[in-house]
């Protein structure tokens, strides 16, 4: 099937259902700016907050929007496992993931990244925020986004696997099916989009031991150098997505199909 088949089939799609998982713990200060804007969209249909065993109210905040289901865990578990909870209990067939503490997201942006999947010029996009490392900004890619929208198809299969994971090693879990099924990438810039640093949140040791914490799950998940041949890969696989809707491929890529 060639790229032109996968779109034309892409546009057969006629639930264009999207429902936006908020994976959170102790986000009291900061959930709000972000369910603000989620619950807003009119291209999201379903917004459901998984509450991480949190200590503080970002359960409370959340429920107070009309339009969030809160999901409340009894204990931390981690990233993974809250949003393999959100997934769990949620069918549409296009999936919007969001940080619970980004600043500076405004309407604009969530079309940005929803409308290259749902109107099937990508099979995923990850946003790359304004305060992203440089050398992501420079490779035009982070890696370990946690704003993505997808297919929900384009992960089915392995939902299973989530079980298996350690508490932040969902996004190289996606970017290695991503690279396996030769996926569509679009990369998003959100360049008014920060995420709240964990030393902000945690003070300097705190966010030093936090980040350790990430960076061990991480490369329990995949070693350092199949971790580079990851982000080769999915550079490889990036879009260009044109202003006027069209999207532009270079030769020879392949292209995840539904079956």
């Amino acid at each position: 099937m060639t790229g032109d088949d996968t779109m034309a089939q892409n546009g057969t799609q006629t639930d264009h259902r999207v429902t936006c998982i908020i994976p959170a713990y102790n986000e009291g200060p900061r959930i709000a700016a972000v369910l603000r804007v989620a619950t807003a969209h009119a291209l999201i249909d379903r917004v459901l907050v998984v509450d991480d065993g949190s200590s503080d109210t970002t359960a409370e905040i959340a429920a107070e929007f009309d339009r969030v289901e809160v999901i409340r865990l009894p204990e931390n578990g981690g990233k993974t496992r809250a949003v393999a909870t959100g997934l769990s209990r949620s069918n549409s067939p296009f999936v919007l993931l969001l940080d619970s503490d980004l600043t500076g997201l405004v309407n604009g942006d969530l079309a940005a990244l929803i409308l290259p999947v749902l109107d099937g010029r990508a099979d995923i996009a990850i946003s790359l925020r304004g305060n992203t490392p440089g050398i992501w900004k420079v490779l035009g890619l982070d890696y370990i986004s946690g704003e993505r929208m997808l297919r929900r198809d384009l992960i089915a299969a392995q939902l299973g696997e989530l079980a298996e994971l350690p508490p932040f090693g969902l996004e190289v879990w996606m970017n290695r099916i991503c690279v396996a099924l030769g996926a569509r990438i679009a990369i998003v810039p959100w360049r008014r989009v920060a995420s709240t640093s964990k030393n902000r949140k945690f003070g300097v040791i705190g966010g030093l031991k936090a980040d350790m914490r990430m960076m061990g799950d991480l490369f329990r998940c995949i070693p350092p150098l199949q971790l580079l041949r990851q982000i080769i890969g999915m550079l490889q696989l990036r879009v260009q997505i044109a202003p006027t809707g069209r999207r532009r491929r270079r030769p020879g890529r392949r292209i995840f199909e539904r079956n």
